[in-house]
């Protein structure tokens, strides 16, 4: 599975500075770290939510969640300060191109009505972020068996300085944007 890091070292990086004309190896951008997160507003009520939502994030990223909890009481929502309310998993080195192999390849060919990613989901420092309405296009969930369906947010860090830059690494990663 380390194919596509095989593949930056090998060709991405040099296209990448031979398209924005980088002047040292050094400069040329890099995925640094991919960020898995769910939010579980549902487990305020029912705690089987967040541990689903932890088995689940579990399973799509292969290692285990931190759970995340309220900083702030909210009255309306029922919701106090320290209680959990969600979940994220940081991803770096081999286990972050595994995944991104899998997203691109197996998940996001899944998504139902698939027109292309976004391009307005960068954040103008050269990151950025897909959202999925539920977290059974990935193929390690089993939709039978989902205790409920559950958003997923997916951040790319990059070290790239635009948006532009960012984009065209993505892209050569093989990630479909729309056109």
């Amino acid at each position: 599975m380390a194919r596509l890091k095989d593949l930056y070292k090998s060709k991405i990086a040099e296209q990448m500075q031979e398209k924005f004309g980088y002047k040292s190896v050094m400069a040329i951008p890099k995925l640094e770290k991919v960020v898995l997160s769910m939010g579980v507003g549902n487990a305020i009520q029912d705690k089987k939510y967040l541990d689903q939502a932890v088995k689940d994030l579990t399973a799509i990223s292969g290692q285990k969640p931190l759970v995340c909890k309220a900083k702030i009481s909210v009255s309306n929502f029922k919701l106090r300060a320290g209680e959990p309310i969600g979940c994220k998993v940081t991803l770096r080195g081999e286990m972050m191109y595994e995944f991104l192999d899998r997203l691109i390849n197996l998940a996001i060919p899944r998504v139902k009505d698939f027109r292309g990613l976004s391009t307005k989901s960068f954040d103008g420092r050269g990151n950025y972020s897909i959202g999925f309405a539920e977290q059974s296009i990935f193929p390690e969930i089993d939709s039978v068996n989902m205790f409920a369906p559950q958003g997923l947010n997916v951040t790319f860090v990059t070290s790239a300085d635009t948006d532009q830059e960012c984009r065209e690494m993505l892209t050569m990663f093989g990630m479909p944007f729309k056109k």
